[in-house]
């Protein structure tokens, strides 16, 4: 995929990371209970690579907060990283991962992604952001069993939006037609 085509999508993963949130959060608690910046942020990541998933992560937070106030400001550090290590890690582990079927490779970087960057989130929490302040029960309570309804969403929703977008050939297929019905 070209670097203006990866430029793109990146600004509209961006642009998603402001929108979803503003639908998201006409339901109580919706931004914190399902977690719409991480959808965009994580398709960023497994479609364009690391390097745009990273930047995705840093600026969605950010763009999202200088144009509509949310994240707050207090979260919006916190939240800066966790986006940032979702997007770089989703976008290198597609890149190794290779299991010779797309759901597979997809659903490996994708956990792995959300488990890396919830631990390096609480950490920064814990330690920079809130120290002395984060324990590990407001970790898992925040990042686990709050956001519950926004895990399965995401799990269910970001490899078929992948898949989607392959079939439809907006982006380049991972495996050749041979392995096109292991998905």
């Amino acid at each position: 995929m070209s670097i203006i085509k990866k430029l793109a999508i990146t600004a509209v993963c961006i642009a998603l990371c402001v929108v979803l949130p503003m639908a998201f959060h006409a339901i109580p608690n919706g931004g914190t209970i399902l977690s719409p910046m991480h959808i965009p942020v994580l398709l960023c990541g497994l479609v364009c690579g690391w390097a745009f998933g990273f930047v995705a992560g840093l600026l969605g937070p950010l763009v999202s907060m200088l144009t509509t106030g949310m994240p707050p400001a207090p979260y919006l550090a916190p939240m800066m990283v966790e986006l940032a290590a979702y997007g770089l890690v989703a976008g290198l582990l597609l890149q190794f991962v290779r299991t010779g079927k797309l759901y597979a490779d997809l659903y490996i970087s994708l956990v792995t992604s959300m488990l890396v960057g919830r631990i390096i989130a609480g950490l920064f929490r814990g330690f920079l952001f809130a120290p002395g302040k984060f324990t590990l029960s407001l970790w898992a309570t925040g990042y686990f069993v709050t956001s519950l309804p926004g895990i399965i969403i995401h799990l269910a929703l970001i490899p078929t939006i992948v898949v989607v977008l392959e079939k439809a050939r907006l982006i380049p297929a991972r495996y050749t037609k041979a392995a096109v019905h292991d998905y």
